[in-house]
């Protein structure tokens, strides 16, 4: 027996933001023109079937598409699938797909690519192998019904099935191989509204409009050209005189965003972040033996001043966040959990206590740190000098996203990282796979870097990942929160601001909570 549920986003867990109103008159949208859209660095990969980065999934979700897409107010809208049913056990959820879909080499789209991508997705994907923990059977009773098989709830799951955090993939292209070195993360094949065309690395992807998409007559535009620019200054130069028209996270230096958004052709608008929810965090390596002492990693909590950090890097767009969870996700965020304070004295106390003593002013250690570039270069530079104050000498490491992420997650020589992740929709699958020692693997982008392995911390995430009762639930979350923070795990430091910077001539380019993620079908130029 199946009833229809619907989902419970932000709004109904009390997550909900404000909404800025939509920049520009209502108007009909005009078909044609090239959108020019800046991702800042380099991705590694077109395609987020096993990937997360950020490059990756502003792309992805232009090209292949997810069963699910949700609008502004978190409530789910049909995409590949046009109705879904879950079962009063949340044990089965069934998916009618849509008919008529072509991949866009001309080959259908049926059930059968659904089911191969959920085992991709579970086997490979950063976030996928804990979101799909309870996942036990994909079943295709025929080409267009697909029903997931658990073995456990998982409340947070029809949360999870939009095309940057799930996509769908061709198992023609893909079976059998290995995804991350797949021709399809390079050149790929999709459903979605834009076709892959081009890919320069270092400076740029095209992708032209899907003429066969199921959603007539979208898209509007002919073409969107993605352009990569590392240098900070040339972005903010880049959306001054006109040559860029959309970017997010935000896309230029926080200095220059006060000056940019006091120029008329330019707009911005801070909704259309809800589904990713970014954080700045400081891990570390626990393979690193003077890491495993507490004493050391605490004595590294008390010299970095957040507060300062948030004014002086961040330029106040966003607030500290001293908690393993994002305090947008305010249903499972503890309020109770504080910034360790800044305090240098009682850190050189602790590294005299561990054994660190400083003599003749020298440095007591010397550690090694790295920095995703989405954090920029100032983050590393301000904790270097925080560090170096206690004693602490570091070797601050700053390299290009690709080259980041083969370091951290490959080649692991460094001690301290300085990250930047998404919390996502739900900290099941935004957070577990930080913390879950299940998900360390050498490789994997975006999990388990610091080799953390704690049997009580994976208990409680394993807990919280299939309680259906949303109080039970929630504390749970609590307790992960309060351990986390006694062990100091990991340095919480800023939750930043979200924030889309357009030439205002670009329309309807945030229309659901994943934003600048969003597949771009509904956006349209001004002539």
């Amino acid at each position: 027996m199946y009833r229809r549920r619907p989902l419970l986003g932000t709004a109904a867990l009390g997550l909900g933001t404000a909404l800025l109103p939509v920049a520009g008159a209502r108007a009909a949208p005009v078909r044609g023109g090239t959108l020019r859209f800046l991702v800042e660095q380099d991705p590694t990969t077109l395609v987020t079937i096993a990937h997360t980065a950020g490059p990756s999934t502003r792309i992805s979700p232009k090209i292949t598409e997810g069963l699910l897409t949700y609008d502004l107010n978190f409530t789910p809208r049909p995409a590949l699938a046009t109705q879904w049913a879950v079962t009063p056990d949340g044990l089965s959820y069934t998916f009618w797909l849509r008919r008529g879909v072509k991949w866009h080499d001309g080959e259908d789209f049926t059930a059968a690519d659904v089911a191969h991508s959920f085992e991709l997705l579970r086997q490979y994907h950063p976030r996928g192998r804990g979101t799909f923990a309870s996942l036990a059977a994909v079943e295709t009773p025929d080409p267009l019904t697909v029903i997931l098989r658990l073995s456990k709830p998982a409340p947070y799951l029809l949360n999870a099935l939009d095309a940057s955090e799930s996509p769908i993939v061709p198992r023609h292209v893909y079976e059998d191989t290995d995804p991350l070195t797949n021709r399809n993360a390079s050149a790929p094949i999709g459903t979605g509204p834009f076709v892959f065309r081009e890919w320069v690395k270092g400076s740029h992807v095209i992708l032209e409009r899907n003429p066969r998409y199921w959603d007539a007559p979208k898209p509007y535009l002919d073409r969107i050209v993605v352009r990569f620019i590392a240098d900070q200054a040339a972005r903010s130069a880049a959306f001054e005189t006109g040559e860029l028209d959309l970017g997010g996270g935000p896309p230029v230096p926080r200095s220059d965003l006060a000056r940019l958004l006091a120029l008329p052709q330019i707009g911005s608008e801070r909704r259309g972040g809800e589904y990713n929810g970014g954080m700045t965090q400081l891990y570390f390596n626990y393979e690193t033996p003077v890491l495993r002492d507490r004493r050391v990693r605490e004595a590294i909590a008390h010299a970095i001043d957040t507060s300062r950090l948030l004014e002086v890097v961040f330029f106040g767009y966003g607030e500290v966040a001293p908690s393993a969870v994002s305090p947008r996700l305010v249903n499972f965020v503890d309020p109770s959990i504080r910034p360790h304070t800044f305090d240098p004295g009682r850190a050189g106390r602790l590294l005299d206590e561990a054994g660190f003593p400083r003599r003749g002013g020298g440095s007591r250690l010397t550690l090694r740190l790295y920095a995703n570039p989405f954090n920029g270069q100032a983050s590393g530079d301000f904790v270097k000098q925080a560090l170096q104050r206690i004693g602490i000498a570091v070797d601050f490491q700053f390299f290009d996203f690709p080259t980041y992420i083969q370091k951290a997650y490959t080649g692991r020589a460094f001690d301290l990282t300085l990250e930047s992740l998404s919390n996502t929709f739900d900290p099941t699958p935004g957070i577990q796979r930080v913390f879950w020692s299940k998900n360390f693997r050498i490789g994997l982008p975006f999990s388990n870097v610091s080799h953390y392995d704690n049997p009580e911390i994976d208990r409680l995430l394993e807990a919280a990942a299939v309680e259906p009762d949303p109080l039970r639930r929630r504390a749970i979350w609590f307790e992960f929160q309060r351990r986390i923070h006694e062990d100091v795990a990991a340095i919480h430091l800023i939750a930043p601001d979200d924030i889309t910077v357009f030439n205002r001539r670009v329309h309807d380019q945030t229309t659901g909570v994943t934003g600048m993620n969003g597949n771009f079908a509904d956006l349209w130029l001004e002539s």
